[in-house]
């Protein structure tokens, strides 16, 4: 939001100074991140009339100009300027000024020809970014009148930093009522009369979007001067602002919003055919803006129509083809209240950002359309003539928001400020700041005006007093009280155990974004399974993730790609499908399996490794007998020969494995990628810690050989040995596995190591020959499994 400060304090009372004003407002909440100060160094520098020009002799692009400056005399004058010409009007700047930038004006010969001054465009006034040629100023400028004087300078343009939350400071009435609030002023109101229609000339309104845009008004303003120009004090308002002045009809639109906060437009009247219509988009419906661009809609769009096509895009741009010219003589001027969210990411997902857009996203005031209507037509009468029509109002009652009274508890406003502020002072802020307060026994019931959006609760007027009272006039006190340390659930395993014992094999922890592409997520075959964003930032982060691996696959490849080809990375993370959150462990690995060194062979990293890691996070729980891995069901994104999914109790728990190589190539990522998910609330189970003796009696060790069919896997031959002799077993051991010669075809040899034990006595041989033959008798019952000799 930029604002003249002089504008500021024509409308509300500032007895400070500016760098006060600045300081003021920023300790208030509304930031101040620029501050252009205009016309400082104006002196010597009037208003001049050129009244001859002619070609200089030894230059082309120079003219020799004759210049009245109210002075006895003209003043020759050597202009560079492709617009200096006879009859305008235009600022010198005469011999012993000194301009913006350091710029001393002495009399000088130009190519042989003397020149005693400059004339001047607006940037080497230091008043505007205009440097195309001189400033030209209206024709009834006063010749030999200070250019200060005119211009109502000096002033400074302002910037403003303004919270989503206080859409109605994008004003400068608005913003006044704050200023006001700071210094004890007052606001004085703006001349908004309601102006009668004296002309037949009207169009019908509909209201066909419901709530989205529930008032909608009017007017048809026929008859006026199309050349007419923007008076000056308008446009240079308008300049300070940021907005560049364009036409008499498109600057009175661009000058309410500024000085009230609603957004205008005005269509050619004569371009308009049969009732104007507000609605949604068609599916499929397009429409040319005013910058050119053309606008693809849908019906998440609201448009403003007649009853051949769409006009505008509501609440952003309005459309090239009814816009208005220099040939227009009859407008059709609209005012209009939208619901918020009916606005919210409109403009960029068309990649726009529009003054009535950022307005329009945040909240405009619904009261104020009737009030911006009669300014603007009154302005357009002032300037351009014209008759205007009946207004035209088109409401639904029922969707317009009514502010509802807070209560304000003069016990909670002490408490939460820590200090004592007087029942009149805060009468006089809530009042300056446009509300209706009523005193009670206890408070104040406060009804906030309909611009401020923000006032919901006794908080939000706690918050208004604060920083109306000052900040730094709050006292600060150190927070008292023990804090209480709540502990961890002993069977839950903490995610620092989990980060712990990764870090220590080699891992590295990665933080990822938690939106991505849905290109991206398509790419996986997770298209239907994010949660897509209603106002995403981009493209790129529209959807939220429904798995770890997509971003972790990207910051390996980044990785990769600078020369970084042993990448180890990990995430602890939530991920997002149908509304459920859920924490996960994200593991991708490529490269050695372990550091280049003398002492140890290069290979690769393969699945065994990140199984061994796994199987790691699953001892801390204390439980690895509980998971089991097997190779159905498993993911399209990996390769079904080397990856299996993990099972905790046979319900999946997650997934390791190799990256699909199809997927790989897709993703430029390389090859020989492994990637791992788990369930965190599966993973961080933990068997409560019990204390045990050590066995007083000596283990008893029995290695036995079978053949079994080779679809078999380890983990089903493991279960079986486990069931069937029960506690005896301490552990399994496979020590080798053979195929070949000697093994039938379809068969694998496997070899393991029996660890047995009792509690209560040493085991005979003949125990532990009885556990061998129940181990076998479970193995071929199970596994098909036959004993080698």
């Amino acid at each position: 939001m930029k604002f003249s400060e002089n504008w500021l304090r024509e409308v509300v009372d500032v007895p400070v100074d500016r760098e006060a004003l600045v300081h003021a407002l920023t300790m208030a909440g509304l930031e101040v991140e620029d501050v252009t100060a205009l016309g400082e160094s104006l002196d010597h520098v009037v208003v001049a009339a050129i009244v001859s020009a002619e070609k200089h002799p030894e230059a082309d692009r120079l003219q020799v100009c004759r210049v009245d400056a109210g002075l006895p005399e003209p003043l020759q004058i050597v202009c560079g300027a492709p617009n200096a010409r006879v009859g305008i009007k235009v600022p010198l700047a005469m011999v012993g000024a000194n301009l913006p930038g350091g710029i001393a004006i002495k009399a000088a010969k130009l190519r042989g020809v003397e020149s005693n001054g400059m004339l001047c465009s607006a940037k080497e006034l230091g008043i505007d970014a205009d440097a195309s040629g001189l400033l030209e100023l209206p024709a009834d400028a006063p010749v030999g009148q200070t250019l200060a004087s005119y211009l109502g300078l000096p002033d400074a343009s302002i910037e403003l930093k303004i919270t989503p939350n206080r859409p109605d400071c994008l004003s400068v009435h608005g913003l006044a009522h704050d200023v006001a609030a700071l210094f004890g002023g007052h606001v004085k109101p703006v001349l908004a009369q309601p102006i009668p229609g004296t002309g037949d000339a009207r169009r019908a309104v509909r209201l066909e979007a419901g709530a989205d845009a529930p008032r909608y008004l009017g007017r048809v303003v026929s008859g006026i001067d199309p050349s007419a120009r923007t008076p000056l004090w308008m446009a240079e308002r308008l300049r300070r602002g940021g907005i560049r002045p364009i036409s008499a009809v498109v600057d009175v639109t661009a000058y309410v919003m500024l000085e009230l906060g609603q957004p205008m437009h005005a269509f050619d009247n004569d371009k308009l055919v049969g009732d104007v219509v507000v609605r949604h988009a068609r599916e499929g419906e397009s429409l040319k803006l005013l910058d050119g661009s053309e606008a693809k809609l849908d019906p998440g769009f609201l448009v403003i129509a007649d009853e051949a096509r769409a006009l505008a895009v509501a609440g952003v741009m309005g459309g090239f083809d009814s816009r208005v010219t220099d040939t227009t003589t009859s407008v059709f001027l609209e005012s209009a209240h939208f619901a918020p969210a009916a606005i919210m990411g409109r403009a960029r997902k068309l990649g726009l950002h529009t003054d009535a857009s950022h307005r329009y996203e945040r909240g405009v005031d619904p009261a104020l359309p009737v009030r911006a209507l009669d300014r603007a037509t009154a302005l357009l009468l002032q300037i351009a003539g014209g008759t205007p029509g009946p207004v035209t109002v088109a409401e639904r009652l029922q969707d317009i928001p009514e502010p509802k009274p807070v209560v304000l508890r003069r016990a909670r406003l002490h408490r939460l400020l820590g200090l004592e502020v007087a029942d009149a002072a805060v009468s006089r802020m809530l009042t300056a700041l446009g509300m209706q307060v009523e005193s009670l026994t206890d408070g104040w019931r406060v009804t906030a005006p309909s611009s401020r959006f923000d006032i919901e609760r006794e908080e939000d007027l706690v918050e208004e007093v604060a920083r109306i009272h000052g900040y730094d006039n709050i006292p600060t006190h150190r927070p008292s009280g023990a804090l209480v340390l709540v502990p961890d659930p002993e069977e839950r395993l903490g995610d620092m155990a989990v980060r712990g014992q990764l870090a220590s094999r080699g891992w590295f922890e990665a933080v990822t974004l938690a939106f991505v592409d849905f290109e991206l997520l398509e790419r996986w075959g997770m298209g239907g399974q994010g949660v897509a964003l209603a106002n995403p930032l981009s493209a790129e982060l529209a959807v939220m993730r429904p798995s770890l691996l997509p971003g972790l696959l990207q910051a390996l490849s980044y990785n990769r790609a600078r020369q970084q080809e042993r990448v180890r990375l990990f995430e602890l993370a939530r991920t997002y499908a149908s509304d459920v959150e859920t924490p996960r462990l994200g593991l991708v690995a490529c490269g050695l399996a372990t550091t280049e060194q003398w002492g140890v062979p290069a290979r690769p990293i393969d699945l065994y490794d990140l199984k061994g890691d796994i199987e790691a996070l699953i001892a801390q729980g204390g439980e690895p007998g509980r998971w089991s891995f097997d190779a159905t069901g498993l993911p399209a994104f990996l390769h079904p020969g080397r990856s299996a999914r993990v099972l905790r109790d046979g319900t999946p728990a997650g997934f390791l494995g190799s990256l699909h190589p199809s997927l790989a190539r897709a993703l430029d990522a390389g090859d020989d990628i492994l990637v791992a998910e788990l369930d965190m609330l599966a993973l961080g189970q933990r068997r409560l810690p019990k204390a045990s003796p050590i066995g007083k009696f000596p283990q008893v060790r029995r290695d036995i050989a079978v053949d079994m069919p080779e679809d078999v896997a380890w983990a089903a031959a493991e279960a079986a040995v486990r069931a069937a002799l029960g506690p005896t077993l301490r552990e399994v051991r496979l020590f080798d596995r053979y195929v070949g010669k000697g093994v039938e075809a379809g068969r694998k040899s496997l070899a393991m190591g029996l660890i047995l034990q009792d509690d209560s006595r040493t085991l005979t041989d003949d125990d532990a020959d009885a556990c061998v033959r129940n181990a076998v008798l479970a193995l071929e019952n199970t596994c098909k499994a036959r004993l080698r000799g």
